[in-house]
């Protein structure tokens, strides 16, 4: 019988180490806890940790799965072949294009701006720190999100490209084609205000600042829960009606979306409450009119170059008038063009809800001032 030859030995031998190698790995797993966050599951490993990131849109199905590997298991894990159709990142990135507002200035939160090599959509980004950079060079400008400068990217020789999924969204075009890794930042389809924050916790992991990352995590879910407790504990609970017509439709957020869970968690009513969807119902006026107009407040978001009144709000549509919170002038908007709303509140939930609770129970004297909302005026 002919003797097994010395390099298939070695083969044999070999491989029986990587199985072993793997189980070891498996044997030293250990879970990053999440409370609220449906769509994240994030695993350590020695030198590296599994993100599974699951698809907000086809329950089940994995989005994206990451390996994020330190340089020291960076090469042999690529080596390896057992990396399979996970997106394998060096971390902490060091050089990064950042697409979407919130997350520049949650870097921002957490010191590490200097991460930040470009940025898709400046213009809509209200972050002075941001633009400085950009003006000094120190950012480069990716031009539009929906069709970003990639030769502008790939001479940045960043390390990753953070940007948002959309459902059915046909993929990233020439994006996917440089082998640089995107990071599909999915947050903003979680169905809670904490659970879209604790994705912050992923980020930390990617910049190397996952202690700074789970401490700030910490200090919001520890005081939107102080204020929850407050505002449900109050003696009314006051009606609300949000967002205002887009042309001859009106979205207003479903029951299970995390606008209507903060109205609850502020201690509102919502007409909407019962809906089980988490995205956003297209109604017509006379449909809103119908199931919330007898409401005690409307809250919205505007983007205008000057303060907005009565006046302008009836001239834009004139069936606004016949909404209550209308009549009885308790409308509150945000001026988008003016607060960092959405730089902000997707990670700091605990702003905008100290905001809907000194709406709806100003008989709290919650400590501070309204952040983001203002009164319409007369």
């Amino acid at each position: 019988m002919k003797k097994p030859s010395i390099v298939l030995f070695l083969l044999l031998f070999l491989t029986a180490c990587r199985s072993v190698h793997v189980q070891s790995d498996e044997s030293l797993a250990d879970t990053i806890p999440t409370r609220y966050a449906q769509n994240l599951t994030m695993v350590k490993f020695p030198g590296y940790t599994r993100v599974t990131l699951m698809n907000p849109w086809k329950s089940g199905q994995v989005l994206h799965e990451y390996l994020l590997a330190d340089s020291l298991r960076f090469d042999s894990l690529r080596q390896s072949g057992a990396v399979g159709e996970a997106t394998l990142v060096r971390v902490p990135l060091r050089r990064s294009v950042v697409f979407n507002t919130a997350h520049a200035s949650l870097l921002g939160m957490l010191n590490v701006t200097d991460a930040i090599a470009g940025v898709a959509d400046l213009k809509y980004m209200q972050l002075h720190d941001v633009h400085q950079r950009v003006s000094q060079g120190l950012i480069a400008d990716c031009g539009n999100s929906m069709s970003p400068d990639v030769e502008r990217i790939v001479e940045l020789q960043a390390d990753a490209v953070l940007l948002s999924p959309f459902e059915n969204s046909g993929g990233y075009g020439r994006l996917e084609e440089i082998g640089m890794p995107i990071i599909e930042c999915a947050e903003y389809m979680e169905t809670s205000a904490l659970g879209r924050a604790e994705w912050m916790l992923f980020y930390g992991l990617l910049y190397g600042c996952f202690d700074e990352a789970n401490a700030l995590f910490s200090q919001v879910e520890s005081r939107y829960q102080e204020l929850s407790q407050q505002a449900r504990a109050a003696e009314s609970h006051p009606s609300v009606i949000t967002e205002k017509l887009t042309g001859s439709t009106w979205y207003v957020a479903g029951g299970r979306s995390s606008v209507g869970r903060l109205i609850a968690d502020a201690g509102g009513t919502y007409a909407w409450a019962s809906d089980e969807h988490s995205g956003s119902l297209p109604l017509t006026f006379e449909e809103v009119l119908d199931k919330a107009g007898e409401a005690d407040v409307w809250l919205f978001n505007d983007l205008a170059s000057e303060s907005l009144t009565y006046e302008r709000l009836e001239s834009e549509y004139h069936g606004y008038s016949q909404l209550r919170p209308f009549r009885e002038q308790n409308v509150w908007y945000v001026n988008s063009l003016r607060v960092p709303y959405f730089e902000e509140v997707s990670f700091r939930p605990d702003y905008l809800l100290a905001d809907y609770v000194r709406i709806l129970h100003p008989s709290l004297n919650l400590p501070g001032e309204m952040k983001y909302f203002t009164r319409v005026k007369e």
